[in-house]
């Protein structure tokens, strides 16, 4: 599993800056963080060649001049040299970097008008917290730089979802998930799951509607902004169920689940329940045990649920009954429960406890679950305010405390200040997520990808998640590695060649004289 977060940004200084440029900013300025303090990094581009961003799960590839271009991902995104001059004061031939293959296996690169992390793949929901923070860590490393830099204006980047002014921005998930399991199976058993999901992970937000057009507080940044219940689609026309079939790994054996309905969490607790959750309704599904409550609407009922913080709102199913938010994940809960062998490891059974635990905290009344749930905590703080100032959710200034919540700034975001003072639950260490800002997951192929950024960046020219291309002084061709099984290319699989190697071109001899295939299918 792994995630995807587009941060939300602004230069205070400049209100009509171009966002693509202020990204680009960011890249560029974790590169120079990264050349002081760990090498030259910024040799590898990323490698489009095996994304098929078009290609459905339902059987059929769209047609290119059919798609949005923000469809488009195998495409990179860049900018013109007059946009540079104009824009950045700088000469029309100055180099600007759209990407990053860091040394911890993820990518940090533009994506259209947002700076955006995507992940290492990792195994296990409190490593994907792990280093979905340390995403936060580079972010935060990244403004500290720009702020730093004579010339340059100071960018504040959010964790957030959107802008309240009717532009709403991705917070993805990816699992991986055996072909074998028919995708109509996936989807109606996910949608239901999906739609009342939130009450254990939204992050919360003032207004309703996507152009805020009506006054007070909801569960999720996002569910105002999905339109259907299945679709290929991610900016427009956004459905619950993603049907991009673009595995990054073996298509055979692999789908990749592209998750794009979730809210992008700062509380670890939520983070993890959010992925843990998940992981283990797909289980469920492999085996034929999950609930399939359908529902008569789903777009609504994602709406209605996350429109009620009392979290009492009734949404009707296909068979007649109506049910809760919590009710439906109830019954999540109570078939995980079920189905969960004797031999269960202890993370699956601190997440089935969490799950239930905080469901009977929500049910018993929400505002009991602030320290484990970003919606209850921003509404809390809210909330404060309201009773403090007299404040009515028109008022600009809760609008303007959304927003502080979700600021990545140690000293100014309000969730940084309910962490520092304990009143949140946390999952991970802070030199932890340091060491994973710079260190890969040592149980997946991001171990092999970020070692050998980190010890060829020179020959290393290409990267993406299921290869590498190597470029090894006197060799006329590129040489291809690929990764396509993602539990290959472990530390315990080539952490000795690395250890024994000289350079990469007697790396990359060892690792291919070998009797077996410690990083290919």
């Amino acid at each position: 599993m792994g995630t995807e977060t587009e941060y939300g940004i602004i230069a205070p200084a400049l209100p009509s800056a171009n966002p693509t440029l202020l990204s680009s900013q960011v890249v560029n300025a974790y590169a120079a963080t990264l050349r002081e303090g760990l090498g030259n990094l910024v040799n590898t581009r990323w490698d489009y060649t095996d994304e098929t961003p078009l290609t459905d799960a339902r059987g059929f590839r769209m047609d290119r001049g059919s798609a949005h271009p923000s469809q488009l991902t195998d495409e990179p995104v860049e900018l013109t040299a007059e946009q540079i001059a104009l824009e950045r004061g700088e000469p029309a031939e100055a180099a600007v970097l759209m990407n990053l293959v860091l040394n911890n296996g993820a990518r940090l690169y533009v994506d259209h008008a947002h700076p955006e992390y995507s992940s290492p793949e990792v195994t296990n929901p409190l490593d994907a917290v792990l280093w979905d923070r340390a995403g936060d860590h580079v972010a935060v490393a990244a403004m500290d730089r720009i702020g730093t830099t004579p010339g340059f204006s100071p960018v504040i980047l959010y964790k957030n979802n959107t802008d309240n002014k009717s532009v709403s921005y991705g917070s993805h998930e990816n699992y991986l998930v055996p072909r074998r399991v028919p995708f109509s199976r996936l989807a109606e058993a996910l949608i239901p799951f999906f739609v009342s999901r939130q009450v254990i992970c939204g992050a919360g937000r003032v207004g309703l509607g996507p152009l805020n057009q009506e006054a007070g507080f909801q569960i999720s940044q996002r569910a105002d902004f999905f339109e259907n219940e299945i679709g290929l689609e991610t900016t427009v026309r956004r459905p619950i169920i993603n049907t991009r079939d673009e595995p990054h790994a073996v298509a055979e054996k692999y789908r990749r689940l592209h998750v794009i309905i979730g809210d992008a969490n700062l509380n670890e607790v939520s983070n993890y329940l959010k992925l843990g959750t998940t992981a283990l309704v797909l289980s469920l599904i492999e085996q034929g045990l999950a609930p399939v409550p359908e529902l008569e609407d789903p777009v609504e009922a994602l709406r209605a649920i996350s429109h009620d913080p009392s979290l009492t709102v009734e949404v009707r199913l296909r068979d007649g009954r109506s049910l809760t938010g919590l009710q439906l994940q109830e019954l999540y809960c109570d078939a995980v429960t079920a189905a969960l062998p004797a031999d269960a490891d202890r993370q699956t059974r601190d997440v089935v406890d969490r799950w239930q635990s905080l469901l009977a905290t929500l049910r018993r009344d929400p505002m009991e679950a602030a320290r484990a749930v970003d919606w209850v905590a921003k509404l809390k703080v809210l909330e404060a305010y309201r009773t403090r100032d007299g404040l009515a959710w028109t008022d600009p200034r809760l609008a303007l405390i959304d927003l502080q919540y979700a600021d990545l700034r140690p000293a100014k975001g309000i969730y940084q200040r309910l962490a520092r003072r304990g009143d949140v639950d946390l999952l991970v260490e802070p030199a932890d997520v340091a060491r994973a800002a710079v260190e890969p997951p040592r149980d997946t192929r991001a171990y092999f990808r970020g070692r050998c950024i980190a010890e060829y960046p020179a020959e290393v020219v290409g990267a993406s998640w299921d290869s590498l291309i190597f470029e090894l002084p006197g060799e006329r061709r590129l040489q291809r590695v690929q990764t396509r099984e993602p539990l290959r290319g472990t530390e315990s699989l080539t952490g000795a060649l690395f250890d024994a190697a000289t350079d990469a071109e007697d790396f990359l001899a060892r690792l291919l004289s070998g009797p077996d295939r410690r990083v290919a299918p």
